[in-house]
């Protein structure tokens, strides 16, 4: 069968809960009680999201976040009673795309799944509708923003022929870029945020801005925007610790610089 979520937590009762509210909303959700539950489910189900506790009784939520980044791409949101910073820090680097904090607000936690799976949905969307290679539309190269008529539309229009050259392209059938010929694939958070910044290249972007962009509201720490930052100039910059692309406007958020 098919779910929009699935809970893997060993509270058992409250995961319960917490599905019969999601299903109040038209949400539907299965339960996992741990790790091998998890797996299980996997063997003969899919879901689009996932809430992962920490703690779980057969082993551990990083563990099994780590196995399922193998195989899928959705979004993994870690729910925890686990306060520290570190562990918010671990989680987002392991391929978590969200730290939600024990005891939640039922309200709030279902309008954070919405807005995943409402993004994810829009992604589907536009793997469908396309009919060519999605770098065609979103490949930014020099010789295409000069093409462009007055110079606007930068990149926006760009084309398969230049795609191999292109200093940044975006494929949303894929949630993948393609930088200077090599196909990088990236995590759900990651293609978002740096969509957001792509969108509004060569300007600076707020924090506020991104969080409620990609995120949905703006209720999140520095650290989860930082560590998302720093995975994207990771796997996009030459030098991840002296970035020509994804800069720091200190104070104020973030720009995408990519050449005219």
């Amino acid at each position: 069968m098919h779910y929009q979520c699935l809970i893997v937590d060993d509270e058992t009762d409250l995961a319960k809960m917490t599905a019969e509210y999601f299903q109040m909303f038209d949400v539907t959700t299965a339960c996992a009680d741990g790790a091998a539950a998890c797996y299980e489910f996997f063997r003969e189900n899919t879901a689009e999201l996932i809430l992962l506790d920490i703690n779980l009784g057969d082993g551990s939520g990083f563990s099994v976040c780590r196995k399922l980044r193998e195989e899928y791409n959705l979004p993994i949101l870690f729910i925890s009673a686990r306060q520290s910073d570190d562990d918010v820090l671990a989680a987002l680097s392991i391929g978590g795309d969200d730290y939600i904090k024990k005891p939640y607000s039922l309200s709030v936690l279902l309008a954070k799944v919405k807005v995943n799976l409402k993004r994810m949905g829009e992604l589907r969307a536009a793997q469908v509708a396309e009919k060519a290679p999605a770098v065609e539309a979103s490949a930014v190269t020099a010789s295409d923003d000069n093409n462009a008529s007055g110079g606007q539309n930068r990149g926006r229009s760009g084309r398969q022929a230049g795609a191999e050259n292109a200093a940044l392209a975006l494929d949303a059938a894929t949630m993948s870029v393609l930088r200077r010929g090599e196909r990088i694939p990236l995590k759900a958070k990651e293609f978002a945020l740096l969509s957001c910044l792509y969108e509004h290249r060569n300007t600076i972007v707020s924090k506020e801005v991104l969080f409620a962009e990609v995120w949905g509201d703006a209720f999140y720490g520095d650290g989860t925007l930082n560590v998302h930052i720093r995975k994207l100039r990771e796997k996009l910059e030459d030098d991840p610790n002296a970035p020509k692309m994804i800069k720091t406007v200190w104070g104020t958020g973030y720009i995408l610089e990519l050449a005219d």
